[in-house]
This record gives C-alpha cells, sequence and structure tokens, in this order.
C-alpha cells in the first residue's frame, strides 16, 4: 500500500529524523508517537506528499487514496454543515451532473438506438453512483455527525458559524465519510468529549482503511492500535502491539541495550589497558597496534538514551481551607433565551477531586466558571468557603497571555520577591530552559502555552484547582508527570477531561453534567462507566431495581456514599440519624462560623494596616510609625491564634461526623 525508504528531514540544520523506513499494509492500524517535536506531523507532510524529504523515497500504490486530519483547519465558507459534510467526492459530484444531463437527454430523444445508447450511458453511472456510495451518502453523513456531536438543528446552519473544534469534527466527518485507503489522524480527540471519542472509537475499530494516529491518549490508542511507530532521537523504532505493549517491549529493549553497552565499555577498557601497557614494548607493540585498528572498526553501542525532557513538578503544599470549599445553592444560568441550568446545588468539600463529564455543550465549562468566579449565576448564590484560594486553568487564558512579553515576563508578572535563580529553575521544570526563557510568547506553540499557563497557576500556590482540559496539547509523558503531581496535590480538584486514564487515576468522584442537570457519583470513570450509570440505567428500565445515587447527591455527598433501597423504614431510619447528627453538629458549627466571622475582621484589620504601611506619607510621623507597626505585629498574632483555633474547631467537627458515621455504620 505505502512503503517509506530511508527518508531524512532537516529543519535548518537541526535533523528531525534520519534513515526512515517502514511499510503500511491495507487495514493495519498503526500509533505513531514521540516527544512534542519529535517531527511526528512533519512525517505525516511527507508521506502526503506536500514536503519532500533530503533524503530516501515514499512509494504508494495506484490510486492510492489518502486523508488527512491536521490539527488546525480553516472551514469554507458559503456552505451548511450537512452540504460541507457530503461534498467529499469531486468525481461524485460530476458524475451526479452527468446523470442529470443524461436523463434528460432520455426524456427528450425520439431515435430509439440513440435512447439505447442514453440508457447504457446511464446504468454505467448508476453503477458507478452505487460503488462511490453516492446513494446513501447523506444519510451516512447524519450519522456520522451525530456520532461526533452535532445536533440536527446544526447540520443546516452556516459552516462558518462553527467554533474552532467544531469545523475539527465537521472536517473529521468528512474524513471518515470519504473512506479512504489510508486516514492521516493529527490528535483528533483534542476537541471531541467522552461521548464523541467512544463513538470514534467504536468507528476506527471497525473501519476498513488503514490508519496512522498520532495521540497523547493512551487508552485511545490501546483500543485501536496494533503496531506502534516512535520517533525518538531522531530514528524510528518499531513495536508490535498496542501502547502498553510498546512501553513493556521498550523496557525490555532497553536494559538489553544497557547491558550490551556495559559489556562493550568492559571490553574497550580491557583493551586500552592492553594498549597503554604493551605500545612501548618491542614484543607487544605488534599486538598493541592489532588492538588499536579492532577499537577503530568496532561499531559502538550507544548507551540507551535517557527519556527526553519532560515536566517536572510538584504542587507546594497549599494552606488548609475549610470543609466546604465551594457551594452552588439553586444557582440558575442562562444566556438569553438559552438555559443553561435551573436551580441546580452542589457541594465540593476539602479534599474532594471532581471530574466532570457530559458531551460538549452540556454546560461543563459553564459549571467551572462560575466556581472560579469567572461567570457571575443568573440567579441563587455561588458560596466560596474560608480560606479558599483558588486556581483557575482554561486554553481561552491564551488570549491573555502577552504577546510580546517573553517566558520569563509572564512568570516574573505574578512571582512576587522570588528569586531570578529559584524562578528560572521552575520555568525549567517545565521545560523552558536556558535562551527558552527569553522566547516571546507570540512565537510559542500549544503545548509550550499551555505549560506556562500551568507555571504561572503552580506561583498562585491555590488549594483549589479547577482545570479545564489540561492534558491538551501535552504528550503523554508531560500528562504524566501532571497527574502524579495532581494525586500528589494535598488540596480540592475539580477539572474537566476526556482522558479517561487520566481520569480515573486521580478522581474520587465524577459529577455528570446532562441536560441542565447534575448528578454526583463516587469513585473514577471506570467507576461510572461500570457501576453507577449502569444502575441507572437499570432502574430507569425497572424502577423497582435498586438505584445509584440520586441526582440531587450533589450536595452534601461523599465518596462514601452508596445506593441505598428505597423502603420507608430505611428513609425513617435515616432521616432520624440526620436529625441527631443535626443536633450534635449545631453548636460546633456556631462556634465556627463564629471564629470564621472574626477572622475575616481581623483579616479586614490587617490589610487596612498593610495598606497604610504600604503608604509614604505614614512614615513622616515617626511615633505614628512605631504605632501602626505595634498594631500590625499584634493583629498578626491575635489572626495566627483565631486561625488555629478555627482549625481545633474544623477538626473537632469532622471528628464527630467521622465517629457518628461509623457507629451508625455498625
Amino acid at each position: 500500500m505505502l512503503t517509506v525508504q530511508g527518508i531524512s528531514k532537516f529543519l535548518g540544520k537541526k535533523e528531525l529524523f534520519e534513515g526512515v523506513s517502514f511499510h503500511i499494509h491495507a487495514g493495519e492500524k498503526i500509533g505513531l508517537i514521540g516527544h512534542n517535536g519529535a517531527g511526528k506531523s512533519t512525517l505525516f507532510q511527507v508521506l502526503l506528499g506536500e514536503t519532500e524529504p533530503d533524503s530516501g523515497m515514499v512509494t504508494k500504490s495506484k490510486n492510492l487514496r489518502m486523508g488527512y486530519l491536521p490539527q488546525q483547519w480553516t472551514p469554507l465558507e458559503g456552505k451548511t454543515v450537512l452540504a460541507h459534510a457530503v461534498d467529499i467526492h469531486a468525481e461524485l459530484e460530476a458524475l451526479r451532473e452527468e446523470l442529470h444531463a443524461v436523463q434528460e437527454a432520455l426524456e427528450r430523444e425520439k431515435d430509439p438506438d440513440a435512447a439505447k445508447s442514453l440508457a447504457l450511458r446511464q446504468g454505467q453511472l448508476l453503477e458507478q453512483m452505487e460503488h462511490l456510495g453516492g446513494y446513501d451518502l447523506e444519510s451516512r453523513a447524519q450519522k456520522i455527525l451525530a456520532g461526533l456531536g452535532f445536533r440536527d438543528e446544526q447540520l443546516h446552519m452556516p459552516v462558518s458559524t462553527l467554533s474552532g473544534g467544531w469545523v475539527m469534527r465537521l472536517e473529521l466527518a468528512r474524513l471518515l465519510l470519504a473512506e479512504p485507503d489510508l486516514l492521516l489522524l493529527d490528535e483528533p480527540t483534542n476537541h471531541l468529549d467522552l461521548h464523541s471519542l467512544l463513538w470514534l472509537e467504536q468507528y476506527l475499530q471497525s473501519t476498513s482503511s488503514a490508519i496512522i494516529l498520532i495521540s497523547h491518549d493512551r487508552t485511545f490508542l490501546n483500543a485501536i492500535v496494533r503496531r506502534v511507530l516512535e520517533l525518538e532521537g531522531g530514528q524510528l523504532h518499531q513495536y508490535a502491539g498496542n501502547y502498553d505493549d510498546y512501553l513493556n517491549e521498550k523496557a525490555q529493549r532497553r536494559e538489553i541495550q544497557l547491558a550490551s553497552y556495559k559489556n562493550q565499555q568492559d571490553r574497550i577498557r580491557q583493551m586500552e589497558r592492553f594498549v597503554e601497557r604493551n605500545r612501548v614494548r618491542t614484543s607487544g607493540a605488534r599486538q598493541a597496534q592489532s588492538r588499536l585498528k579492532m577499537l577503530e572498526k568496532m561499531e559502538r553501542i550507544e548507551l540507551p538514551p535517557d527519556q527526553q525532557a519532560a515536566i517536572h513538578f510538584t504542587f507546594p503544599p497549599p494552606p488548609r481551607s475549610g470543609k466546604r470549599v465551594l457551594e452552588l445553592s439553586a444557582v440558575h444560568k442562562a444566556y438569553g433565551s438559552h438555559i443553561v441550568y435551573e436551580g441546580i446545588d452542589l457541594v465540593v468539600e476539602r479534599g474532594d477531586r471532581i471530574a466532570f463529564i457530559g458531551e460538549n455543550g452540556a454546560g461543563k465549562s459553564t459549571l467551572l466558571k462560575i466556581l472560579a468566579g469567572v461567570e457571575k449565576p443568573t440567579g441563587g448564590q455561588c458560596v466560596v468557603g474560608h480560606q479558599t484560594f483558588i486556581g483557575y486553568y482554561a486554553q481561552y487564558q491564551w488570549e491573555q497571555l502577552h504577546r510580546e512579553w517573553t517566558v520569563l515576563e509572564e512568570a516574573s508578572s505574578i512571582s512576587g520577591d522570588m528569586p531570578q535563580s529559584q524562578l528560572r529553575s521552575l520555568l525549567g521544570a517545565f521545560l523552558f530552559r536556558g535562551d527558552d526563557v527569553l522566547k516571546k510568547v507570540a512565537v510559542l506553540s500549544g503545548g509550550e502555552k499551555a505549560r506556562l499557563i500551568l507555571c504561572k497557576l503552580l506561583l498562585q500556590r491555590p488549594n483549589v484547582l479547577l482545570l479545564d482540559e489540561p492534558t491538551n496539547h501535552l504528550d503523554i509523558p508531560s500528562r504524566d508527570v501532571l497527574e502524579k503531581a495532581l494525586a500528589e496535590f494535598s488540596g480540592t480538584l475539580c477539572f474537566i477531561s476526556h482522558d479517561r486514564h487520566f481520569i480515573n487515576k486521580i478522581t474520587n468522584k465524577v459529577l455528570e453534567v446532562d441536560s441542565g442537570k447534575i448528578n454526583l457519583f463516587p469513585g473514577n470513570y471506570n467507576d461510572y462507566q461500570n457501576i453507577w450509570k449502569k444502575r441507572v440505567q437499570e432502574t430507569e428500565r425497572d424502577p423497582s431495581a435498586p438505584s445509584g445515587p440520586h441526582p440531587d447527591s450533589a450536595r452534601d455527598s461523599s465518596p462514601c456514599d452508596i445506593p441505598v433501597k428505597k423502603d420507608q423504614d430505611r428513609k425513617r431510619q435515616e432521616a432520624q440519624w440526620r436529625n441527631e447528627l443535626y443536633r450534635l453538629k449545631k453548636p460546633l458549627q456556631e462556634r465556627l462560623e463564629e471564629v470564621e466571622g472574626r477572622l475575616e475582621k481581623m483579616q479586614e484589620e490587617l490589610d487596612r494596616l498593610n495598606d497604610l504601611l504600604a503608604q509614604p506619607t505614614t512614615y513622616q510621623d515617626g511615633s505614628r510609625v512605631q504605632d501602626l507597626q505595634k498594631e500590625y505585629q499584634e493583629c498578626r498574632q491575635q489572626l495566627q491564634q483565631l486561625t488555629e483555633q478555627w482549625e481545633q474547631e474544623a477538626l473537632a467537627l469532622e471528628e464527630l461526623e467521622a465517629n457518628f458515621q461509623q457507629e451508625k455504620s455498625l
């Protein structure tokens, strides 16, 4: 189908890859992996014939049809979504025009022989139409568009009204509809929600097209590919199996290569010592010369390359927040006549690690923005808990980066009094090393901008992280490091992601956003998919069946919540327990709220004193300065005492709840 023989490509003096060779057979599913900048997209351009290799050649079978999905695409103007989707074959359009002309000619033709000839041509055209799938093209397009998340009302919208993410979905739909012999897909999941990703996964598993797939989603790769090509250090390495098989085989190859390297180095040292001892001896000079020639001709085994540079960081220990970090009460949100949420409740508690899932457009990002304070609810309340410091990440923040600033200037803008050496070390952990810190923001890639925003987020030291697709544009090693850092983060986390491996590793709750409603389930994504979702579906089919967590459990839920039978005795018992717990908690909660109020007033007083001490006019009166400094120190001490008292009260309340739950579960 396609053969690559010894191709090499340089960008200026930089070698992207050299001597790359491989074959692609009909129907093969291949994963192309490598660190960002390794040359994967450039290799695609060479395969397509859009870029000429500096050496080597690409041989394709006759009439090979190739389809390519890049990471960026500019939509065509003047067509609807459905019309653009079915516009995939210039040949098909020509057939339709000719068929229409033949049909009109047949209606006018009176000569039997000429009519017979036209009818024969009509049959040939109809056969070609059937071969290209022209008869059911529109219905197949509608199914594919629906699978990728398009609603019926979107099909007749102009393409020009679509956002970048939806344009990419549309181009992906056109590719799948065309059914080329070979599909080249460059990060096709970046703009998909989980529902569409699962649909695409199933589609690619069943398609007869051969596929070369660039993706940083290891679960997606595992489900589809059966061979892996890795670009590393300018070389291409091939592995049989999926991504997990690649990891295992690569580890084995490294061990073998390292052992061979060590053995050869031992042999080289022995030969060098022999030469050193015998080169001046008459009796041993010939043998020494022989060893030297052997050393010169020896094909040296390279030391296995270390892992390419990856993000390496940990979130610093954040200040302790109150138990209730964020709370939504009867929140409404609408954009004009479009209602997103109507009366939803949600409590996010300290230590929660919640993944927001749902279809694109369901309102996940809107909910995250409301929690972050970026969007105001149309109605209801969003309450931020005591000592809650929010760090918010979203890709639209790229627009807030200063294009003319350098990486170092962006980081310095929020680093406070952090020494330059320490700031450079932190930037180095995010792969901005040496002169990279002097790069202008305008020339940064998507992945570099994502890393810079994450670095700035780290400098803020939040205890609540709200992250909207933080793994987009990060390669797998970088995702692994971010995953590890978030797993060790001692604060609270709410995030949106379609990376199932990432979700499974760091969540203890899943919040499903569906048609303006939110349902909270304990566990990770696998628990949601394999337990709770199935139970909810069973309950919908059979109302008498045990159900999963109730939709209203998004308020005051915990990872220990379990589904209960809906019998009256159980409900009565639970109501009694709740009332009993409320009576026990009430005095503690009142004391806690009283301390929180005093804390807030004391913090306001400290802020006032800070402002006064920062004013130059204050220092014109020496005695006034001394009084203010004394007040400031006393205020700080009282604030510290109140903080310790608040922590004691909060711990006492938590202990009471834990003991009560343990007692009632016995």
